[in-house]
């Protein structure tokens, strides 16, 4: 990572990301590994909170992570499944996770697209881009089993999307 130093001139789009515990982490990418197209994966499980902002304003977007990120970890729930009708996520939720995206997308108002405006609804998905029949099957099988359970939130990171995976640019652990 470019440790939250932008580099001059890269106006590749920013894609903003919550940081997940080491053992979570570990847990949803060996899922994804397991049911995501082996020929279309390729990034590792990861939380998703603005998918498109702009690469000019790498600056702005990293010290307002910076600042956000100025606060203790804080738990997220896995609460249940979501059929994607080509895949499967897991849904999450968190009062301190929706009160800094709000904050964040505030802040970043004037540059945010339309899917950035809906209404959050943070999730990993583990399963995308298959047929509709084998994602209904993994959703059955993994709710058939599924429990709630915590995981922790530990940073924000940013990456630059140049229609693959993803380049690093910043990363921000939380610290408070």
């Amino acid at each position: 990572m470019d440790g939250g130093r932008p580099r001059a001139g890269d106006a590749a789009p920013l894609i903003v990301t919550l940081l997940l515990d080491d053992d979570s982490q570990e847990q949803l990418n060996a899922l994804r590994r397991r049911h995501f197209p082996v020929e279309r994966n390729h990034l590792d499980a990861h939380v998703t909170m603005f998918h498109q902002l702009p690469g000019a304003e790498l600056a702005a977007v990293c010290g307002e992570l910076a600042h956000v990120s100025r606060r203790a970890r804080f738990d997220v729930t896995v609460s249940g499944l979501r059929f994607l009708g080509r895949g499967v996520a897991y849904t999450l939720s968190s009062p301190a996770l929706a009160a800094m995206r709000a904050e964040l997308a505030s802040a970043w108002a004037p540059w945010l697209t339309p899917q950035d405006r809906q209404p959050y609804a943070p999730h990993v998905t583990v399963q995308n881009k298959v047929t509709p029949e084998r994602a209904r099957i993994l959703h059955a099988d993994l709710a058939a089993s599924f429990t709630p359970y915590v995981i922790q939130a530990v940073g924000l990171a940013a990456w630059h999307y140049e229609g693959g995976p993803w380049r690093p640019a910043s990363l921000h652990p939380f610290d408070g």
